[in-house]
């Protein structure tokens, strides 16, 4: 078998530069087919007890809590109050007391997770963000566990891997649910 050219050798040639660029990737991912290398990337956090992803896209950041919350007077308690947050105005919600599971202890891993929505602007505080988490297309179940926090109407499935399941919290069920949207008391 013919030795493959250096790259170098090929810049004068694109088409077969990249020809030998995918053959070398190929051969690093050891010859996986592209359909069966997807791959599902998201963000995991842990409300209470409990570990739950979300998907990378529909989260804009992670933040620590803003220092400088307005409270808004006749707003239900698991709204924390309103941020400004680089000139935006976003509200800061209490994930875990909104799903009726106690509000959310303050404490140095405590983050909030900005929602990647066109049209509300919130940011949801959780107990803690662990990062990024990828899974194979295939570890995918449509069935989400049952969680101790009450939210089986926003899981969007889930990812196992070995002896875990991960939930998938679906931020856009999330935030466009009506009770979501009705923060007035």
């Amino acid at each position: 078998m013919p030795q493959p050219a250096s790259l170098r050798e090929l810049r004068d040639r694109p088409f077969e530069l990249l020809r030998e660029l995918e053959r070398r990737g190929r051969a690093v991912a050891g010859g996986r087919d592209s359909a069966e290398g997807r791959e599902w990337v998201g963000v995991a956090f842990r409300l209470g007890p409990e570990s739950f992803l979300v998907a990378r896209e529909e989260t804009r950041e992670v933040m620590a809590m803003p220092t400088g919350m307005t409270r808004v007077p006749g707003a239900r308690s698991w709204v924390r109050g309103l941020a400004n947050v680089r000139g935006q105005l976003m509200s800061v919600i209490d994930l875990r007391q909104y799903l009726g599971s106690g509000a959310t202890q303050p404490g140095r891993n405590v983050r909030v997770l900005v929602v990647n929505h066109r049209d509300i602007p919130a940011g949801l505080i959780v107990d803690e963000v662990l990062g990024f988490r990828r899974f194979a297309d295939a570890e995918f179940v449509p069935t989400p566990p049952p969680t101790l926090v009450r939210c089986e109407r926003y899981l969007a499935g889930a990812f196992r891997r070995g002896g875990e399941a991960w939930p998938v919290l679906s931020l856009k069920l999330l935030v466009e649910n009506p009770s979501f949207l009705q923060a007035a008391s």
